[in-house]
Parts: structure tokens; C-alpha cells; sequence
């Protein structure tokens, strides 16, 4: 499913819309350095990083390139910063309600079918994209996010702690994915992923 063309379509429409809030947001707040990179753009080439790319079209996962931003253009880092992490995984839960709608009143005929496949992918690959990228740990958007709830004075030991702990993360998953589910029968982060999405996924159809 994850391999089939709509899901490949979906992910780079996902990944292009979170940069670009990413970028976009950077700009309003007072930092140029994303414009000035290109990266205040739809175009799908601008945000797709090569090794992320090419990941997408093997495996069906992939990543976006970073978008730069350099914090000393804020009027108030913390918080600037913060909301600039944020709008990524906003602009992918603002996808998954927009996706919500076809998926709930389109009819389920065959001239329509690969349209809903394509806004299924939208909407379940958003809120996975969301879940996952909230988590709290460096380098993913939560640790920024969570920043701004740090009180002044652990503020510095946190700024500490996202720069030096992403490679234990990064091992944290590797490990996950490969020994979880022979431990605990199943990956810990897709499993808390997956049952926040699917939950949310339902609270939205019932909505819309």
C-alpha cells in the first residue's frame, strides 16, 4: 500500500506543504534566511533532500531537506522559534481535515476510486507525519516546540540537551524498529503513532 503510486504522490504533496509552512512561517517572523535559500516555494524541488528522495521512491518513506533558519532574526527566539517547528506539523493536520472532506463525501464509485486512495494517503500519512514529528525529542519538531514551555532557568540545559541527544534518538529508533517487536511484539513509536492517528483520524470523519 505504502509502495503504490498514490501513497508516493501523497508523501511528496505532505512533505512539500511542511517545509513550505516551515519556511513561510520563519519569513513572517522576521527571518529571511529560508527565502533567501528558495525554500518560501511549493515546487516539490525545492524541498525534497536526495538521499530522503530517493528513500521515498525505494522504500515509501522519506524526508524533506531542513529548512534553514537562523534564530538571531527573531524578536523572540524561544517563541519564534518554537512557532516556525510547529507550522510544519500544523500544516499537515490542517491536509489531513482537508482530505477529510472528499473522504467523506465523494461517492464510492469506480470513477472515483483512485481519488479517494490519493486523499486516504493524504490523511493518514499527515497525522502520521503530525504524531511523529511532535514527539519531544531532537530532531524532530516537538523538542523545538516544547522549547517554549521550558522554564528560564532549565531553558539552557535544554538548548544543551537538543544539541547533543539527537544521536541517541536516532539509535532509539533504529533499535525500535528492529529489536520492539521482537521484545515487546511490536515498534513502541509506531505503536503510540499509530493509535494516536488512528483515533484522531476517526474523531475527524465523525466531524466532518
Amino acid at each position: 500500500m505504502f509502495l503504490s503510486i498514490y501513497y508516493l504522490l501523497a508523501l511528496v504533496l505532505i512533505l512539500t506543504v511542511h517545509e513550505f509552512a516551515h519556511a513561510w512561517v520563519a519569513l513572517r517572523l522576521g527571518d529571511p534566511t529560508a527565502e533567501r535559500a528558495g525554500r518560501v516555494s511549493l515546487n516539490p524541488l525545492k524541498h525534497l533532500d536526495l538521499l530522503g528522495t530517493l528513500m521515498l521512491f525505494l522504500v515509501g518513506i522519506g524526508w524533506g531537506k531542513p529548512v534553514p533558519v537562523n534564530p538571531r532574526n527573531f524578536k523572540n527566539p524561544v517563541r519564534d522559534g518554537a512557532l516556525t517547528a510547529f507550522a510544519g506539523p500544523l500544516a499537515n493536520l490542517i491536509l489531513a481535515f482537508m482530505a477529510a472532506f472528499p473522504l467523506s463525501y465523494l461517492p464510492e464509485t469506480s470513477a472515483t476510486a483512485p481519488w479517494l486512495v490519493f486523499f486516504g494517503a493524504v490523511m493518514d500519512l499527515s497525522l502520521v507525519l503530525f504524531f511523529f514529528n511532535m514527539l519531544p525529542f531532537p530532531p524532530l519538531d516537538g523538542s523545538k516546540f516544547v522549547s517554549v514551555f521550558v522554564p528560564v532557568r532549565y531553558r539552557a540545559s535544554y538548548m544543551e540537551f537538543l544539541r547533543t541527544a539527537m544521536p541517541y534518538f536516532l539509535v532509539f529508533v533504529v533499535v525500535d524498529i528492529y529489536l520492539s517487536p521482537y521484545i515487546f511484539g511490536a515498534s513502541i513509536v509506531w505503536t503510540v503513532v499509530s493509535t494516536a492517528t488512528f483515533w484522531l483520524k476517526t474523531a475527524i470523519l465523525l466531524i466532518v
